[in-house]
């Protein structure tokens, strides 16, 4: 099974979506196993976002993550990376399909509501960056015999 990050951004939190996201991928059978309410510094936020440093919307992305607390997360299941990709939608909420998270509840692209790894090497990169090793927490979810063959 693929591990994978996933933040529930500012905007989403302010705007009391946490549940709704939660529920979406719970829903579709992945698991959770990590979760925290946090507030992230100027520099957890340029380390995370570091890629982007030279673009002109970097102290902007680096305002925005940091102007609140974020639900950082690490899901689990079969192909987690591009499947929670698919859930939340295209980065653009006004292109994301109606069904994903960002088309159902974001209008702007500077607040799409969630950010998620977009391969292997930034999972473990960003799982890294949020959380200790520690506090992944390895347990068997019963269903997941109903959801994979």
């Amino acid at each position: 099974m693929e591990r994978t990050f996933l933040a529930i951004k500012p905007d989403a939190v302010q705007r009391g979506l946490v549940g709704k996201v939660i529920s979406r991928l719970e829903e579709k059978g992945f698991k959770l196993v990590a979760m925290k309410l946090m507030q992230v510094s100027n520099e957890l936020a340029e380390k995370h976002y570091g890629e982007h440093k030279s673009k002109p919307f970097f102290k902007g992305l680096i305002s925005f993550i940091t102007s609140g607390p974020i639900v950082a997360m690490v899901w689990e299941g079969k192909d987690a990376i591009n499947a929670l990709r698919k859930i939340m939608g295209k980065t653009n909420p006004l292109e994301a399909d109606l069904g994903t998270v960002r088309g159902d509840f974001g209008i702007d692209i500077g607040r799409n509501i969630v950010h998620g790894s977009d391969g292997p090497e930034s999972a473990k990169k960003e799982i890294s960056l949020f959380f200790k090793n520690e506090e992944l927490v390895d347990w068997k979810c019963e269903i997941q015999k109903w959801i994979y063959e």
